[in-house]
């Protein structure tokens, strides 16, 4: 027991001494010398970084549906500039023992293009910017090195976008998968060794890269859907399209008119599906340009089929039917001629009610009569949606071409 003592006693006095001049020294040293003691930079950069993890960084909110179909866009003023070709270089080949290497001078690379290409997904001109640069070619080097070719630059539009060009339309994206060549790319530089012949052993000469296309394009968007709405203001186009798809236009129990087209799916057994276009409300005088008649027009130009909606509430409802046909043939000849169908809304109201015979006798054909509303005789809507475009897919079959398909 006595040399355990003696053992543990000893390790005290030594841990005593090494505290002491531990203290000591510490103690004598300087403020300044005490600096490089302290807790570096990178463990508190650490320690900050580990703590920036297990906190939820603050996030943009998502937008709002109401804002998202403010960015409904759909014309685009486009300065499109295909990339800048690369330069060629003028070098000559050096190694040991070798006097006259001759030139190795690479070529550049070209300038990338910059193409338009059809994207489902996109529906608007809202992310098209006004200006594209292309990428530009890297220049050539020794060795006979050529420089890279820029990449190709693709510019994602929507179905149905119309490229002009000086008012001449150049392009019709119409079908998913179309590309058109906005800008080309510039032609690199050619090197030195390229200028190599029989009466000049030694050329100098190297040529820079040319510069890329630069065009103004003129982005026009006309909504492709198998059928198209069509009616005045506050006939209840958008309140049918919610009651008979999953699209949401704006709605409200007062009067307003939609300043953007939607577009709605229908589905069907079969995994059919069946486009509907919400064109806001026409004027009268609307192909004269009176209002924002020419803007909403054009997105009818693509539709297959159309309905006509009709206020049933408001005196004489068959003159609507009248003045939506002569619009739409002074717009554009044989527009109106399409394959169409009346549908006459708002059959809940009690004015609706007298109206409906004097608009059947009026107009001597078939009338889907519906309340989007309440939801009444949809089915009968859907039904004749489905006729309208069995026909439209068979006459397109006969002409040998495919129907749209969404």
């Amino acid at each position: 027991m006595a040399p355990a003592r003696r053992f543990s006693a000893r390790l005290r006095t030594v841990f005593q001494g090494v505290g002491h001049w531990a203290l000591s020294t510490w103690a004598g040293l300087k403020p300044s010398r005490l600096l490089p003691q302290q807790a570096s930079p990178r463990l508190l950069s650490v320690g900050c970084a580990d703590l920036a993890k297990h906190q939820k960084l603050p996030g943009k909110k998502p937008l709002s549906e109401k804002k998202l179909k403010r960015y409904f866009v759909d014309y685009r003023r486009v300065l499109v500039c295909g990339g800048n070709g690369g330069a060629g270089a003028s070098c000559f080949h050096s190694e040991p023992r070798k006097e006259f290497g001759g030139p190795d001078g690479g070529d550049g690379g070209n300038g990338g293009h910059v193409i338009l290409r059809v994207d489902q997904q996109v529906k608007s001109l809202s992310s098209v910017l006004s200006r594209y640069q292309g990428f530009s070619g890297e220049d050539g080097g020794s060795k006979n090195c050529f420089g890279r070719s820029g990449a190709v630059l693709y510019i994602r539009v929507p179905v149905g976008t119309l490229v002009k060009e000086g008012g001449r339309v150049v392009a019709d994206l119409s079908c998913v998968g179309d590309e058109y060549i906005a800008a080309l790319g510039g032609a690199g530089g050619k090197g030195n060794r390229f200028f190599l012949a029989n009466n000049n052993r030694a050329p100098v000469t190297c040529t820079p890269g040319q510069p890329g296309q630069q065009r103004v394009l003129h982005l026009e968007l006309k909504t492709v859907a198998h059928a198209g709405m069509v009616g005045f203001p506050n006939a209840g186009k958008s309140s049918l399209l919610r009651a008979i798809s999953n699209a949401r236009p704006a709605v409200a129990s007062y009067p307003f008119t939609t300043l953007k087209p939607h577009v709605g799916i229908v589905h069907y057994e079969g995994h059919l599906q069946i486009a509907v276009a919400d064109i806001p409300g026409i004027i009268r005088g609307a192909h004269q340009n009176r209002g924002l008649g020419s803007a909403f027009l054009r997105h009818i130009e693509r539709c297959r089929f159309l309905l006509f909606v009709v206020d049933l509430s408001q005196p004489e409802p068959w003159t609507q039917v009248d003045d939506l046909k002569y619009e739409l043939e002074m717009y554009e000849k044989g527009l109106s001629a399409r394959p169409h169908a009346i549908v006459a809304n708002k059959i809940d109201l009690p004015e609706a009610q007298a109206n409906l015979s004097q608009l059947q006798d009026h107009l001597g054909q078939e009338v889907i009569v519906l309340s989007a509303l309440t939801g009444e005789n949809l089915e009968q809507l859907l039904l004749h949606l489905k006729v309208l475009y069995d026909a439209y897919a068979e006459a397109e079959l006969g002409q040998g071409r495919q129907p749209l398909r969404w």
